[in-house]
């Protein structure tokens, strides 16, 4: 009677959308973290993906920490 679930992702086509946005150096990485797990996509990524996440992240901290609260306390920003 309830053999299939309810697929919300698949009725929207979040996929595709995901799909477009993901850089192509990125996608065969991502499929294998999907089928192996991470330890098999550290090793065929090697050190850059670390460092990639790592760089976005500190890029991504530094303005939402640092850069925009220094604007609004100087004035350039008005939240």
């Amino acid at each position: 009677m309830f053999q299939t679930a309810f697929k919300p992702f698949e009725i929207l086509n979040v996929g595709k959308f995901r799909d477009a946005i993901t850089p192509k150096w990125v996608r065969k990485y991502l499929i294998i973290y999907k089928e192996q797990g991470y330890k098999a996509m550290l090793k065929a990524a090697g050190w850059k993906i670390v460092l990639g996440i790592f760089m976005f992240y500190l890029i991504r901290d530094s303005i939402l920490y640092i850069l925009i609260p220094y604007l609004v306390a100087k004035g350039f920003l008005s939240l």
